[in-house]
Parts: C-alpha cells; structure tokens; sequence
C-alpha cells in the first residue's frame, strides 16, 4: 500500500504523513548534484547522489539539525519563509512547491471531503455545446464526473461504466486498449501517477484514493516504480495524440481549468488545429456518434 494513504486510523495516516515528507525531500534532494546547486566541490567521497542534508542546510538557511528534524517529520509547521527557501535550495517548480506546503504545513492530516462529487447543470450543459472537440470535468482520484460524445468516443465510453469505475487513472494504467491508442503511453501514465501523488499529499486519509493506489499497485506493473519516484504534476496544457482504431492519429492541444465555484473539479478541453486531419476525423467521428433523429 502506498505509504501516504497507509491506515484508516489518525496514527497510522500522521505516520504515512512522516514517511511522504522524508521520502519527498529524499528524492529531490537526491535529483540535484551540487554542481547545479552552485556548490564548489569539497573534496568529501559521496556515498548517495545528489547533495547532503548539511548542503541542502546551508543552501536554505537553516541549521543541519534542523533540516534533519524536518526531513524526518518531526518538525512541523516551518514558516512559509523556510518553506519558500527550501523549496528554493531544492529546485521545486510549482506543484512540488505546492506538494512540499501540502507535506508540513498541517498538525494533523487533511480530510478528504465524503461527499459525492456533482458536475452543475451549467458545466454540463457547457460540455454538450463543445461538440465538435472532447471535453470532460475531472473530480478528486481524476474521477470522470462528466464527459461529452466525443471525449467518449477518443477515449473510452465512461458513462458506459459503473459510477465508481469512472476514473481516468484506472483507463490509462488499467485498460489495455489504453496502451494501445495512447501516443507516448508511458509518459502519459506516469504523469498521471504524479497527478495521484499530488493528491494524496493532499488528503492522506482518503480511502477511496487508497484503494485505488492499492488496485493500480497490483494491475500495472509500472506503477510502483512511478509512485517511488515522488514525482507530483499538476496538468494545465500540453499536447496528447490517440491512435484511435476508426478514425486513425488524432492530435490535440489540451487546455485544464479549475471549474469556478470549485476548486477539486477540472475541466479538460482537446482543442485542434482548424483545418487539421485531426478536426475532419472529429467530425466523421461526431456524425457516427450522433443520436439517431427521433421521426
């Protein structure tokens, strides 16, 4: 079991708490070698990579025993300057900024919300008037919540599923058609794990988000090696490409935006280039999914 989501009880998710924190820092500062660091060389024979407690220390502003005490989980609550310059010292980008706060800056670990996630009518309204790309919202776990024809149609039919299986994680790692009409499979799946260690820094205690770790843990082989790597991403735009079995490559420049009015919901949009092969197969793709006409 993932080490965040160990334990449904208060102790054991506050231990996975400490074990993330120890093992994030780990890993990040195993990543930077002191040459980048700007450190000049000592002369000392390093036994891991990348660079030591002391000189990640140093390099923030802290004491040695200090940074040992926050690597370890047992000091809590550092002051957003400490975090800032830690963050700083470690070469963090903005989701790993956001994951380390997630990380210390909590006495006790957040509670992942047991209410069922709702798309508003609006949202989904606005889904149905994207007809000519897919679109669709993600909630908490990457939950498919909603998503229109033609997201259906590239991906694969979530309404077709049973509510709780609805989840873009489980397709990507889980389907073995996913493997096949996904372009760059492997890039795309781990950063989709990323997306899940993001979240479980988050919310330590959710369950649900522990079964399915548990569940990815023992149907993809490449997930434990992925969810080790403490890697965390946060997806706002890039490009993806489908090797769809009807329509052929399809290419698509994403878009993500926080839905307003909620914060855990994502709206997702695949726009493509006017004029395209990508946009002319869309729109073969749209007239074979279209609703028969009621006569």
């Amino acid at each position: 079991m993932a080490d965040e989501t160990r334990g449904g009880n208060g102790t054991g998710a506050a231990q996975g708490v400490r074990v993330g924190i120890a093992d994030f820092l780990r890993s990040r500062r195993a990543r930077i070698t002191p040459e980048r660091a700007g450190l000049p060389a000592d002369g000392r024979i390093r036994r891991v990579p990348g660079l030591r407690r002391d000189e990640v220390a140093r390099l923030a502003g802290v004491s040695t025993e200090y940074y040992t005490r926050l690597e370890q989980g047992r000091a809590r609550n550092p002051s957003p300057e400490v975090r800032e310059a830690l963050a700083g010292a470690l070469h963090l980008d903005a989701a790993e900024r956001e994951h380390l706060a997630d990380l210390l800056s909590r006495h006790r670990p957040r509670r992942a919300p047991t209410a069922p996630q709702r798309v508003r009518p609006g949202v989904r309204l606005m889904l149905e008037t994207l007809e000519r790309v897919p679109a669709f919202v993600l909630g908490r776990r990457t939950d498919v919540l909603a998503a229109n024809a033609l997201a259906r149609a590239v991906l694969t039919d979530f309404d077709a599923l049973p509510a709780n299986r609805r989840n873009v994680a489980r397709y990507y790692l889980l389907d073995p058609s996913a493997r096949a009409t996904v372009g760059d499979w492997e890039l795309l799946a781990s950063e989709t794990v990323a997306m899940l260690r993001l979240e479980a820094g988050r919310y330590p205690q959710d369950r649900l988000l522990a079964d399915l770790i548990g569940e990815l843990t023992l149907g993809c082989p490449e997930f434990t090696t992925w969810w080790n790597d403490h890697r965390v991403v946060r997806r706002t735009h890039g490009s993806k490409t489908y090797h769809h079995p009807l329509a052929g490559e399809l290419s698509f420049s994403y878009e993500s935006f926080l839905v307003p009015g909620d914060s855990e919901q994502t709206l997702c949009v695949y726009n493509v280039e006017p004029g395209s092969r990508t946009e002319k197969s869309l729109a073969m793709l749209a007239s074979w999914h279209a609703p028969a006409p009621i006569r």
